[in-house]
């Protein structure tokens, strides 16, 4: 199912097959069966009772699942997002550089611009988990980690809140989980953001000068959320919400879905911002581009000035996708987003 998009000429995102398959077979539908075990469930409705039914586990939970077998409690969890939190307020508070080149392979260049921007000042062991090349296996992530553990970390004034937790650690196994701790918060930032941003240009580059940063994001969200599916496993509460899930069933809510609904959008695979003038994102029925009410993502306030931002530097500095690229994959991945769009000089 190619989605044409809305740009300077016609342009292609080809998604996954997994992914055209749930698009193509079961859009429009409430609840459905994936395979044995697990049950695709869609509208709105049901979706709400399912997420607010009781809080995510620590292996439900996307960022915050047990770190290499050890869990990462609560109020851990919360002081890393405090860190960050306070990393990224201090970052927007700097000066945009005013010739800075964000031309070339995204989300990638945007990825290295954040972190550059959050962490320039911290040591480069800890600045090399930002690197994307650790995608490829959790094992090359720990190896990375073990050996950059070896040693006591020195910070340097300037130094992010959230490098302070590696340099606070005392043993060899405390930095090993500090620094699991530090890839697991501020990764997913930059990832996120920058993945996010390349969407919002792929979809609809170049944007109505009059068009709101905010409005394009939000839109961007809708056709292709980060998380295009949220995981709740078996649990007794769902069988009596709907007589389709039974007690063995895991769930997956699904955005990518409910985010197309004809029955929830006017014209649902357009690119249009401007719907946001009119609706609200924190209310509108089946849009979770950051999860359920009961239970948002964190990082949510971090990420959306954050991507306004970047969204503003490449507008006002004349980039655009590149006129050769018409055609980009979305491949199967738990953060949803295009592989890479080529962004030229005007």
């Amino acid at each position: 199912m190619p989605l044409p998009a809305i740009g300077a000429q016609a342009r292609l995102t080809v998604f996954a097959p997994r992914l055209q398959a749930l698009m193509r077979d079961h859009l429009g539908q409430e609840v459905f069966r994936l395979d044995a075990n697990t049950v695709g469930v869609a509208g709105p409705a049901l979706s709400d009772s399912i997420l607010k039914a009781r809080p995510a586990t620590e292996f439900e939970r996307p960022t915050f699942k047990p770190l290499h077998g050890r869990s990462i409690v609560r109020a851990m969890a919360l002081k890393q997002m405090q860190a960050i939190g306070r990393d990224v307020r201090a970052a927007l508070k700097q000066p945009v550089p005013k010739h800075v080149d964000l031309s070339g392979p995204w989300p990638h260049v945007g990825h290295v611009y954040l972190r550059d921007l959050l962490l320039s000042n911290d040591p480069p062991r800890l600045r090399f988990l930002m690197n994307r090349i650790l995608e490829l296996t959790p094992k090359l992530t720990w190896a990375v980690i073990g050996v950059g553990a070896l040693r006591p970390f020195k910070l340097r004034p300037g130094a992010s809140e959230i490098a302070s937790f590696s340099a606070d650690a005392t043993t060899y196994e405390e930095r090993r989980y500090a620094m699991g701790l530090y890839r697991r918060t501020a990764a997913p930032v930059c990832f996120t953001i920058s993945t996010l941003v390349a969407n919002a240009l792929w979809l609809g580059a170049p944007f109505d000068d009059r068009m709101s940063n905010r409005n394009i994001l939000y839109e961007a969200l809708r056709l292709l959320p980060p998380s295009w599916n949220i995981l709740r496993n078996a649990s007794p509460e769902y069988p009596a919400l709907d007589e389709r899930i039974r007690p063995d069933d895991d769930i997956l809510v699904l955005p990518l879905l409910s985010h197309r609904d004809p029955a929830l959008w006017d014209d649902p695979e357009a690119f249009r911002p401007e719907r946001w003038d009119h609706l609200d994102p924190d209310d509108h029925a089946g849009y979770l581009p950051f999860g359920h009410a009961s239970e948002r993502c964190w990082g949510r306030y971090m990420v959306m000035p954050l991507a306004e931002m970047l969204l503003d530097i490449v507008r006002s500095s004349g980039l655009t996708i590149s006129p050769r690229q018409t055609q980009v994959d979305v491949p199967l991945a738990g953060l949803l987003g295009v592989s890479e769009v080529k962004l030229d000089r005007a």
